[in-house]
């Protein structure tokens, strides 16, 4: 999948070093709501562990993580991943972030509205849904331009890495609303 200057394509065992660094490089920003990652993330070792992991899950179909690629400078700059996929309905969560460096640009927005189409056209799920908190303008913004919507409020829906209880926004995509 490619636009502009950019491709998403399928986070791989060899991203081990790169993507041990984009994960270091952003840990302050991530570390409250990409807990799991970054718990996984916290050294090469671990790093390399987590992404064979990643690599039988992708296999299994249980999990799809997607890098963003900066063409020019052979970088991940972002990553997109499906989560909590539901074959029977089908439906999958999608998380989202990008590199400090590249935020602002609309590159997460053109990258996330990509991987949405992939989803609906090579996945065929039925649904896309995603959980923000409410503070997160960036994401809502993003989910908002993709045609999501917002369908309600999640309280103490999640425990921050703090262990902290708080509330998500859930939003919503149908394949059918989908442009």
């Amino acid at each position: 999948m490619n636009f502009d200057t950019y491709c998403l394509r399928l986070l791989k065992a060899s991203d081990h070093d790169a993507f041990f660094h984009l994960m270091e490089n952003n840990q302050s920003r991530l570390e409250q709501f990409f807990a799991g990652i970054v718990a996984k993330t916290q050294t090469i070792d671990a790093t390399k562990i987590f992404l064979d992991d990643v690599g039988q899950k992708i296999k299994n179909k249980t999990y799809i993580p997607y890098v963003l690629i900066d063409k020019k400078s052979n970088t991940i700059a972002g990553f997109i991943d499906l989560k909590n996929i539901d074959w029977n309905i089908p439906k999958t969560e999608l998380g989202l972030f990008i590199d400090a460096q590249y935020e602002g640009k609309g590159i997460a927005s053109k990258a996330f509205h990509l991987v949405c189409k992939h989803c609906f056209e090579h996945h065929g799920f039925h649904k896309l849904f995603l959980r923000t908190h409410p503070t997160n303008g960036s994401a809502i913004a993003v989910a908002e331009k993709t045609g999501f919507k917002k369908e309600g409020l999640l309280r103490d829906d999640y425990r921050t890495t703090s262990g902290e209880l708080v509330d998500l926004l859930y939003y919503g995509l149908l394949q059918t609303d989908f442009t």
